[in-house]
């Protein structure tokens, strides 16, 4: 059975979205429930009505200095909170060919090279990706297994390894994905055709 996805990765966020005032009616709807106060509670500590509070959280008209000024008060928040997810940054890495950065990693063997492809720190998501392009050129007797947080996916480009994953081994050849695990041991147990080549992709909660 074919797995049903929520999550649209062509979908638009309407332009209106990108207005400030739709912005701050969202933080401030987040604000209020996050307290558990409902709109008519709010309208009571504020003067402001209820009416004017639906219009303000759905981002249909622009609070005056003043109307947040109540707001932060009764909100017990700063009023500069109100503009936090529209002045946040969205970033984006571009990698030229042949620009990615080496890195060494524990288990790491001569003629095994690890290119860190970009790299985007604390971000809305909550989640750091890490993208890794892997190239294994040479033998190795043994080869260390990987064992860290989050989740890893991996897309074979060319060669091909027996790659283990917990107490299982999989064979990797161009085409094949494996998704998985990170916290599991894991790392290519078998080099069976040299050169190798995949793209390794880690992704994990941020830390506070």
């Amino acid at each position: 059975m074919r797995a049903r996805l929520t999550q649209d990765p062509h979908s638009t966020r309407p332009a209106r979205e990108k207005v400030l005032e739709v912005a701050i009616g969202r933080e401030v709807r987040a604000f209020r429930k996050a307290q558990g106060t409902t709109v008519a509670e709010l309208s009571e500590q504020t003067g402001l009505s209820i009416r004017m509070l639906s219009k303000i959280e759905n981002g249909n008209t622009s609070p005056s200095l003043s109307t947040l000024q109540a707001l932060s008060h009764a909100l017990s928040v700063p009023v500069t909170a109100f503009f936090r997810q529209y002045e946040e940054r969205r970033e984006a890495v571009h990698t030229k060919a042949g620009d990615g950065v080496e890195t060494e990693r524990d288990g790491t063997r001569a003629g095994h090279q690890y290119n860190l492809l970009g790299h985007i720190g604390s971000n809305a998501s909550g989640v750091i990706v890490e993208p890794y392009l892997i190239e294994l050129t040479t033998e190795s007797d043994a080869f260390e297994t990987f064992q860290h947080g989050g989740i890893e996916t991996l897309y074979m480009l060319e060669g091909a390894v027996d790659y283990r994953h917990g107490n299982r081994v999989y064979p990797l050849r161009p085409g094949d994905r494996l998704f998985f695990d990170a916290d599991a041991p894991h790392g290519p147990e078998t080099l069976v055709e040299l050169p190798a080549k995949y793209l390794s992709i880690i992704a994990y909660p941020q830390t506070p």
